[in-house]
């Protein structure tokens, strides 16, 4: 089972200025792995009780002419909470804490999950990576002449 579109729900979930009233405590508790706060055993810790919380029920599925597979099923508030909580336990499990971001784009501040081989990743997106480097070289510029 591939957890990774789990994983980026969540990532869809923190980023979600408005989103559903009964996923806004969970948003917020999803929000506070990507800062960081406290390191990586307390990133651990607010997973490990997420995951007591939100316990996950897989489901065989065969959807869309596939094969069977496995899904993380909705709970019974119609949600996927347990699914993103999973995913992003498992990210961690396989790649570390350190792997759950945020943008380093000053006006951003998005969370992003860094999949990237050497742990380089910074930015959200290709367009904040290049509105930072283009103000770097603006400031570059001007404190040059």
């Amino acid at each position: 089972m591939d957890l990774t579109s789990y994983a980026e729900w969540a990532v869809r979930l923190v980023n979600d200025p408005h989103p559903p009233p009964e996923l806004l405590e969970l948003r917020d508790e999803l929000a506070a792995l990507f800062d960081g706060t406290g390191g990586e055993q307390a990133v651990v810790a607010r997973l490990n009780a997420l995951l007591v919380r939100h316990p996950v029920r897989p489901q065989l599925s065969d959807h869309d002419g596939q094969r069977w597979h496995l899904h993380l099923a909705v709970d019974a508030h119609g949600t996927a909470a347990a699914g993103a909580v999973m995913g992003l336990a498992a990210l961690v499990a396989e790649l570390g804490a350190d792997r759950l971001g945020r943008c380093q784009e000053p006006r951003c501040m998005r969370a992003f999950l860094d999949t990237s081989s050497n742990r380089s990743r910074r930015y959200c997106s290709a367009r904040c990576a290049s509105r930072a480097n283009v103000a770097a070289y603006r400031a570059r510029r001007r404190s040059g002449q």
